[in-house]
């Protein structure tokens, strides 16, 4: 089932597999997606009701668009306290480790007078998006929400698709309850995004959209991006396991499957210095699939988008990950800890054998809304930081601008912005006149 990948020092295959794995948007997806945004900008609250009809087969209306609190409190009756406690440790974990990203304001204080900073401030509101019926991930809303919490954002909306009955999983309300989230919109796809960045009468404008969805969702936050603001455009989840001869291919085995079980497009790749190693995971692969519940995702996952890598040194294997820039990184050899500075690129990294990535899912601190298809190279997963918004300000003495005039009015008419030059020069026209 794991296919040996012919590395000989060229990326080039191992790249498509990590890169060239998204859904192509078609030009079908595209236009249907646009006519919902038009209709959601345009009509409002009728073009919503009328999609949610139609997609969902929910009569929704004002009057039943919003979860009530009884509707609240008959789902949260069908969660044990066992559920409840597990969900509020992974709250606390979660919590834990992003109260270390907030962002600070600062001031500096110059001797001439000069005054520089930077204001720091929350986002106003926020609308998370939670995908519902059997692909409801409670773990997702509390990713999604504590870093919004930490970070001050005095206002979150979830927005989560329901079938005809109304009801909304109960497994969803009790993590909303478990985060303080009371407004709660029973509305999902293209159209309960198109409602959150252009606002409706039932439902307000919101500055950004967090959230996982099909690929109608994401197309719409794709084209809403601008009026209002996104997390990211993910792509199908991957791991790739870096590896020494020590490693337990057990483990490793689990590991793989357990990424590759979320998609039929997910990525699996072991890279490893042993080629005996690559026979007994694959040996593994083949015994611990036959249980599980989704093996026929798992054996198309792992067939067409997963592979082995085989090479010379531990070194060697960092730089096929870095440039790789997986989503999920597991490294598992005698020396994780001593090896994290050779990893630059990975949206999440799990460092021994006793931190599988399942872990990060759920609750080891970190967030798992990481970015995918070797975008690590640039983006960061999810994060305090990204429910706030900075603002700079400076203050200066009218003898310090004097100072700067002459060089700022020379570079603006380098630039050929005359006007620009002007507003420097008038403070000073007087000053002229009298010399």
């Amino acid at each position: 089932m794991l296919k040996q990948i012919d590395y000989q020092g060229s990326l080039e295959e191992v790249a498509n597999k990590f890169q060239g794995r998204k859904a192509e948007v078609s030009e079908e997806v595209n236009k249907s997606v646009q006519e919902i945004v038009n209709a959601i900008r345009k009509e409002g609250d009728s073009a919503l009701f009328s999609y949610a009809k139609k997609f969902d087969g929910y009569n929704a209306d004002k009057n039943n668009l919003l979860v009530t609190r009884k509707e609240r409190e008959e789902g949260l009756e069908k969660i044990d306290e066992n559920y409840f406690r597990i969900l509020r440790r992974t709250k606390s974990q979660i919590e834990e480790f992003h109260k270390h990203q907030l962002g600070n304001s600062w001031s500096i204080y110059k001797e001439n007078g000069v005054i520089m900073g930077q204001i720091a401030r929350p986002l106003e509101r926020v609308a998370l998006y939670v995908p519902g019926g059997t692909a409801a991930y409670p773990s997702t809303v509390i990713m999604n929400a504590v870093p919004a919490l930490l970070a001050g954002v005095k206002e979150i909306i979830m927005i989560t698709p329901v079938k005809s009955d109304g009801q909304v999983n109960a497994n969803i309300l009790a993590a909303a309850e478990v985060c303080g989230i009371e407004t709660i919109y029973k509305v999902g796809g293209a159209q309960a995004v198109a409602a959150v960045a252009y606002g409706t009468d039932s439902i307000p404008k919101v500055d950004k959209i967090v959230g996982p969805g099909n690929i109608f969702v994401a197309t719409a936050k794709k084209i809403c991006y601008g009026m209002v603001d996104i997390d990211m455009i993910a792509g199908p989840s991957e791991v790739l396991v870096i590896a020494d001869e020590k490693a337990n291919p057990k483990y490793i085995a689990a590991d793989l499957m357990a990424q590759a079980e979320h998609d039929k497009l997910a990525s699996a790749i072991l890279v490893t210095t042993s080629e005996s190693l690559v026979q007994k995971v694959d040996e593994e692969l083949e015994k611990q699939v036959q249980s599980l519940e989704r093996r026929e995702i798992i054996e198309s996952s792992v067939s067409n988008y997963g592979g082995a890598i085989v090479v010379k040194s531990i070194d060697e294997a960092f730089e096929v990950s870095n440039q790789l820039a997986p989503e999920h990184l597991e490294v598992l050899t005698s020396a994780p800890l001593a090896q994290l500075p050779k990893i630059k690129n990975a949206g999440s990294i799990f460092l021994g054998e006793y931190t599988p990535e399942p872990l990060g899912d759920y609750m080891s601190g970190s967030n798992h809304v990481l970015p995918t298809g070797g975008t690590a190279k640039f983006y960061s997963g999810l994060g305090v930081y990204n429910f706030v918004k900075y603002s700079t300000y400076s203050y200066y003495p009218k003898e310090i601008l004097a100072d700067f005039q002459e060089d700022v009015v020379t570079f603006a008419k380098s630039e050929g912005l005359s006007a620009h030059a002007n507003s420097i020069s008038v403070r000073f026209d007087d000053e002229k006149k009298e010399k």
